[in-house]
């Protein structure tokens, strides 16, 4: 009697782990093709091959993300920001730092030179929010962020490859991406593995920065 029972839950063990396995794999190929998912982002700059900026600083990252919600339920507002006295200056104050953009909670963007430290999301840096398109069942957001800082993501004096990362997630993105596969990358499986629902496209560009 033991035995029988023993073996059906077995048996609907495994069928419960190879449909999350499924499940997982389709999510991380709507992803990566566009299908399937609830924003559509697109990455203008950098481009793969890129070599941007001057002197490890000066280089830019702009992209835009087209929702199919009302603008409402998107969490996203304007910003106009920086550092030091720009940061909750007038006319569109926000915040300013690494981590979650509080302007558009959903995002994370890294940079896989950063010093700062693996994993962590700079989404929290972008100086440019703006809400580009809004109907009934849909909003477009666009947002820029321009790298003031020397030695932050590069050395002067040294090109640096780079590897830029870009996606949204359901509710406000982590400010830390943490390595949960120990492949040495931080990337959708770890937003994956976190118990993060990605909800747009995964972007991956490699560019250079200039030194």
């Amino acid at each position: 009697m033991r035995k029988s029972i023993v073996r059906p839950a077995l048996a609907i063990a495994a069928i419960v782990l190879m449909t999350m396995a499924n499940n997982s794999g389709r999510l991380r190929a709507a992803a990566a093709d566009g299908g399937g998912t609830d924003v559509n982002i697109q990455v203008f700059t950098p481009k793969s091959g890129n070599v941007q900026g001057i002197g490890s600083r000066g280089f830019l990252v702009d992209l835009k993300a087209d929702f199919n919600v009302p603008l409402a339920e998107t969490g996203a507002g304007l910003e106009l920001t920086g550092p030091g006295v720009h940061q909750n200056a007038a006319p569109l104050p926000a915040a300013f730092g690494d981590g979650p953009n509080d302007k558009f909670p959903n995002l994370v963007v890294l940079l896989s030179s950063t010093k700062a430290g693996g994993g962590i999301n700079h989404a929290g840096l972008f100086n440019l929010v703006a809400v580009t398109d809004q109907r009934a069942d849909r909003a477009q957001i666009w947002t820029t962020w321009i790298i003031g800082a020397p030695n932050a993501f590069g050395t002067v004096g040294v090109d640096t490859p780079s590897r830029l990362f870009v996606a949204a997630v359901s509710g406000t993105a982590p400010a830390v991406v943490k390595d949960l596969n120990f492949d040495a990358q931080f990337d959708e499986e770890d937003l994956e593995l976190m118990g993060f629902r990605i909800i747009s496209q995964v972007r991956k560009v490699d560019f250079i920065i200039k030194g």
